[in-house]
C-alpha cells in the first residue's frame, strides 16, 4: 500500500468517477484504474462498485477511505512541516471541553510566544473528538474530566487511543444560574430542585453517549432540555432565563456578572485534566501551556474558586 494509492483512491471518491479524477491530478486513467486494482487485491476487498454513472463505495470502500484521509493528512502534515529548511516553526494545539481556563491558558501561552513562525490551534469541541484529536496526533493535549459515573467508559477510550490521563484539580459540582434565577439566593441545590427548570448542555455530535457529556448527571432524565455548541450561547441562556447548567464552580470572565455558582448537595466531583498520547515526547511549548493551566487554576482556587484536593479536603 502506497500514499499515492490511497491519494487515487480519494480523489476517485470526492469526484465520482476515475475520468474526472484523473483530468484533476492531471494523470491518465489507467494509471488510476491499476492503482485502485492493485489496492483492491492486497485489502481482499472491493472498494467501488462501477456504473455508467461513474463509481460508487462499497461498505469496505467507505471505511478505507475513512483511514485513507487520516494517513494522507498526517502525511501531508509531516511534508509541510519539513518542506523548507528553515527556522522551525512553533506549533499548539490543543482540543477542550468547554472551559474557559483551558482558553485563557492557551490566550497567554500565544501572548508570551516570540517565536518568528508559529501555528496554534484552539478547539473547543466534543469529548469524542478531544480523544481523536491527541489519538490523530491532531492535537498535543486534550482537556476533559472524569467522575465515577463516566470514567470506566472513557478510560477504556483512553486505551484505545493510546493517550494516558493526567490530573489538574477535583472540583465539587457547582450549579450555574442567573443571579435573577428563583434558585440563585439558596447556598445549595439539590438535584430536586432543578426539576422545574431547563437543562443547558453542550451537544456531542453523533458520539452523544451519557458517558461523553461534559455535565454531570446527564443521565438523570430531564424534561427540558437545550444543548448549544458553544460557551458564549451557554452564558446568553443563562443569564436571560431560568435555566441551569452543571459544571465545576469556576466562572469565566464573561460569566462573572449576571451569573451564579451554588454548591451541589450531592456528594459528586469532577476530576479535570489533561491527556497526552502515549507516544508524544512534550515540546517546550507544551509544556509552558500546561505550566500556564497550572498558573490559572491554583490563582482560581486563591480568589475563591471551590476546588478541592484529590484527596477530598479543601483545597
Amino acid at each position: 500500500m502506497t500514499l499515492q494509492q490511497l491519494r487515487f483512491l480519494i480523489a476517485v471518491a470526492e469526484n465520482g468517477s476515475i475520468n474526472a479524477a484523473a483530468q484533476n491530478l492531471y494523470t491518465a486513467q489507467s494509471n488510476i484504474s491499476s492503482a485502485i486494482k492493485s489496492l483492491e487485491g492486497e485489502l481482499g476487498i472491493s472498494i467501488f462498485t462501477r456504473s455508467s454513472r461513474g463509481v460508487m463505495l462499497t461498505s469496505d470502500g467507505t471505511e478505507l477511505l475513512g483511514y485513507a484521509r487520516q494517513v494522507v493528512e498526517q502525511a501531508n502534515m509531516l511534508e509541510a512541516r519539513y518542506e523548507h529548511n528553515e527556522a522551525p516553526q512553533e506549533r499548539l494545539a490543543v482540543s477542550a471541553q468547554h472551559y474557559a481556563f483551558s482558553v485563557q491558558a492557551f490566550i497567554n501561552v500565544v501572548e508570551a510566544c516570540d517565536a518568528q513562525k508559529f501555528e496554534f490551534t484552539m478547539r473547543e469541541t466534543t469529548t469524542a473528538q478531544i480523544i481523536d484529536d491527541v489519538r490523530a496526533f491532531r492535537s498535543e493535549v486534550g482537556i476533559l474530566y472524569l467522575d465515577d459515573f463516566n470514567r470506566r467508559v472513557l478510560e477504556k477510550a483512553f486505551a484505545d487511543a493510546r493517550v494516558s490521563f493526567h490530573p489538574l484539580f477535583n472540583a465539587r459540582v457547582h450549579v450555574f444560574v442567573s443571579e435573577s434565577h428563583p434558585l440563585a439566593r439558596k447556598p445549595s441545590i439539590c438535584l430536586e430542585d432543578l426539576v422545574p427548570y431547563t437543562r443547558y448542555s453542550f451537544e456531542q455530535g453523533t458520539s452523544n453517549s451519557f458517558y461523553f457529556s461534559e455535565e454531570p448527571f446527564s443521565h438523570i432524565p430531564c424534561a427540558r432540555n437545550i444543548r448549544v455548541s458553544d460557551r458564549g450561547t451557554l452564558t446568553n441562556l443563562l443569564t436571560t432565563s431560568n435555566g441551569y447548567a452543571l459544571s465545576t464552580g469556576v466562572l469565566s470572565s464573561e460569566m462573572q456578572s449576571g451569573m451564579a455558582s451554588i454548591p451541589l448537595k450531592e456528594d459528586a466531583h469532577m476530576l479535570v485534566g489533561y491527556i497526552v498520547h502515549d507516544e508524544r515526547r512534550p515540546a517546550p511549548i507544551l509544556t509552558q501551556y500546561l505550566s500556564e493551566l497550572r498558573r490559572i487554576i491554583a490563582d482560581a482556587d486563591r480568589n475563591g474558586a471551590v476546588l478541592i484536593a484529590e484527596n477530598g479536603t479543601s483545597a
